[in-house]
């Protein structure tokens, strides 16, 4: 069994049903794959057939290239058949479509109260906090690590994020229909808050002097991870109970953001 911090006692959890993520009632048309409440272009295999299966996604328009759209199973919605020409048009440069695309509405957030009910049933429940990571490419990924390894929620800044985007999307390869996307106003305040709920924080850092496995992290625990390059910021580092890294060999001195993402929740997954 993990050891326990010697702070105290775990704080209490709310008890209650997982919330619905709901999409909300309508909004603009968009060309480019931008979020922001504007319906965009979710393209590629996996991230359109996540859209599909995903009853929660408000779906405008599906089109498919004529070989593309044999391999798609009988549904409410048929895909309009288009060439390939088409869907380069609609998309951004340089899209890897693979001859799909469907544009949809942004799923309507979860809160961070939410997040604490999610938990509720869930003693070992992980969340992914990012504190400025921009990339779209990477929150993909990290949605991605993050649906694979079991974790609650991906936690990120209304600024200094990304919004829901086809890139995003792509990245995540269908785990932006799975994966629960919490948008706060503070970084902080939120950190505070998942504390109330019952978690532990833990903010990776390259100087910390544990590591993720030596620290043997118990119970509910929400993983820091900060920009690249800047890591965290002042006063996220100090609103984590516990700062912890992952073993390096020095050959390198960091890692990509998703890629540390992906160790760390493999290391709390493989520890619980």
């Amino acid at each position: 069994m993990r050891k326990r911090d010697p702070r105290g006692a775990r704080r209490p959890a709310p008890q209650s049903p997982s919330p619905s993520r709901t999409a909300p009632s309508s909004a603009p048309s968009s060309r480019g794959g931008s979020g922001g409440g504007a319906s965009f272009w979710i393209y590629g295999t996996h991230a359109v057939l996540a859209v599909l299966a995903n009853p929660e996604r408000r779906l405008r328009r599906l089109i498919a290239t004529a070989e593309a759209g044999r391999g798609l199973a009988a549904g409410p919605v048929q895909a309009e058949t288009v060439e390939r020409a088409e869907i380069d048009r609609l998309l951004p440069p340089g899209a890897v479509h693979q001859g799909l695309a469907a544009l949809v509405e942004p799923l309507e957030p979860p809160t961070i109260d939410d997040i604490g009910r999610m938990a509720g049933e869930r003693p070992g429940a992980v969340v992914v906090v990012l504190d400025q990571v921009t990339d779209p490419h990477n929150v993909g990924a990290i949605l991605r690590s993050a649906a694979a390894f079991g974790a609650l929620a991906v936690v990120v800044p209304d600024r200094h994020a990304p919004e829901e985007t086809g890139a995003l999307a792509k990245a995540a390869s269908g785990a932006l229909e799975r994966m629960p996307l919490v948008r706060v106003t503070n970084i902080v305040h939120a950190l505070d808050e998942l504390k109330q709920a019952g978690f532990w924080a833990a903010g990776l850092a390259a100087d910390a002097p544990r590591t993720l496995a030596e620290a043997a992290l118990d119970g509910r625990i929400v993983i820091v991870l900060g920009a690249e390059g800047e890591g965290l910021r002042r006063l996220t580092r100090e609103h984590c109970d516990h700062l912890v890294r992952l073993p390096m060999t020095g050959a390198m001195e960091s890692l990509n953001v998703s890629n540390a993402a992906a160790v760390a929740l493999y290391e709390l997954a493989r520890g619980g």
